[in-house]
């Protein structure tokens, strides 16, 4: 917004509407004595270009992550945002796009959120998905809670210990309130990181609701769903594929056609940067079967009574839309905006240039994990990976205070959500990695052996 200052006739004209003598009678209400302390001592007399100069170099003096070689993941990543996405998604009918109440005057905001769900449908093998959500961890939470509608007699909800902390977290939470519910959790596999396929094999019986499981987990193994998805069926209880790196359903077989009933997940790295970790967009996509218990809201097309094409909402889930006994969840809306950023990023990237990103990423993690094996810096699993992998030091904080000091951010140490792999620290590589990086990489972990 452009800045557009008041003139001193147009100050004195609103202090009188409002009967005050000067601005300060606006705020006399509060004790004088926190009005001194609040005093912002700004210097007098600076002009804009004196403040600009000031204001970049207080920013400057925050360190940047581009400063940094950076190999963060674990759910949230770096990718290349093309520059189209970001001019698509400044322009101004975008910036402000909120729900389509009136579908017939936001004609472009509801067809953009319709090419979204048909290419998450074209992702994930399902046959529908809906509007977006809020991120990929309430999505499975979501997933969850439709599952129960579905198959309401069941009672058992297993999750895999190699789902993200954060999505079995939110899960839980949103399960609280419903005590008759069990939540299990599988564990994984020591030596291949995947989910233990024999303790879920014990759970599958006519108790079992659904399982939820990453694809990759939060390891980056590849979970071996369409395992999961049989043993869930076998005991007619439901899949559910989490995937917080959707880059790697551009190479791998998609959840659907593995026998995954709900596919949800994190879309941020279609088009979204990390921007200090958010915001976050979650996609939700399932079978026709089950359209009507499905969260948020659906975007379908038709015609108007012209014969013309058109866009309209189908079905909508919320309270405020239907009747609140008939609601089968209270999201509030879908973030538009960031699903108008996945969908021109996918767009530009086709189903060839998709997978050949992937595989990009793919071929650039096995060789910094070649690199660090060759440094003595071994990988704690075995089992296929995507683009992260889990390395185990016995002194994880000292390698990455070493690494940060030397300008690299070498990884995320997991102690904390999996206090069984102490020394345990994740190394994400995108294609935004150089090779020349790994072997500084490396050096700097060589410090934690």
């Amino acid at each position: 917004m452009r800045f557009i200052p008041h003139t001193e006739a147009e100050l004195a004209e609103m202090l009188t509407v409002v009967g005050a003598h000067e601005l300060d009678d606006l705020i006399a209400h509060i004790p004088l004595e926190l009005r001194m302390k609040a005093s912002l001592k700004l210097p007098p007399g600076m002009d804009e270009a004196q403040v600009a100069v000031e204001i970049a170099q207080l920013a400057g003096r925050n360190p940047g992550a581009d400063r940094f070689v950076s190999f963060l993941g674990f759910g949230c990543y770096r990718h290349y945002v093309p520059a189209a996405v970001r001019a698509v998604t400044s322009r101004a009918e975008f910036a402000t796009s909120y729900t389509p109440y009136q579908p017939e005057a936001s004609q472009g905001t509801t067809q953009a959120i319709f090419e979204f769900q048909t290419l998450i449908t074209q992702l994930t093998g399902l046959e529908v998905a809906n509007a977006s959500m809020y991120d990929g961890a309430s999505a499975a939470a979501e997933a969850v809670l439709m599952a129960r509608r579905v198959l309401p007699k069941r009672r058992m909800v297993a999750l895999s210990r190699g789902l993200w902390p954060q999505y079995r977290q939110t899960i839980r939470t949103y399960l609280s309130a419903q005590t008759e519910l069990e939540l299990v959790e599988i564990p994984y596999n020591r030596t291949s990181g995947n989910c233990e396929l024999a303790a879920l094999e014990k759970l599958a019986d006519d108790r079992l609701l659904c399982a939820v499981a990453g694809y990759p987990n939060a390891f980056g193994v590849v979970e071996p769903f369409g395992s999961i998805a049989e043993l869930c069926h076998r005991a007619g209880a439901l899949a559910i594929a989490a995937t917080a790196e959707p880059l790697a359903l551009g190479l791998l077989t998609p959840p659907g056609e593995l026998g995954a009933d709900v596919a949800v997940g994190e879309a941020q790295s279609f088009g979204i940067a990390p921007e200090f970790g958010g915001p976050g967009l979650g996609y939700f996509a399932t079978r026709s079967a089950y359209v009507r218990q499905m969260p948020g809201r659906l975007v379908g097309i038709t015609t108007d009574r012209n014969g013309r094409r058109a866009y309209c909402l189908t079905l909508a889930s919320r309270e405020q839309h239907i009747r609140r006994e008939k609601a089968t969840s209270n999201i509030c809306t879908n973030n538009s905006l960031c699903a108008l950023a996945a969908t021109v990023y996918l767009t530009l990237m086709g189903r060839q240039g998709l997978s050949e990103l992937a595989a990009r990423n793919v071929e650039l993690a096995y060789e910094a994990q070649s690199v660090l094996e060759n440094n003595g810096l071994g990988r704690r699993f075995s089992a296929p990976f995507f683009n992260e992998f889990v390395i185990e030091l016995r002194n994880p904080s000292a390698a990455l205070a070493a690494a940060r000091d030397q300008g690299i951010l070498a990884g995320v140490a997991l102690a904390s959500d999996y206090p069984e792999i102490a020394g345990g620290i994740l190394i994400s590589v995108t294609e935004l990695n150089a090779r020349e990086e790994f072997g500084r990489l490396a050096g700097a972990l060589r410090e934690g052996l």
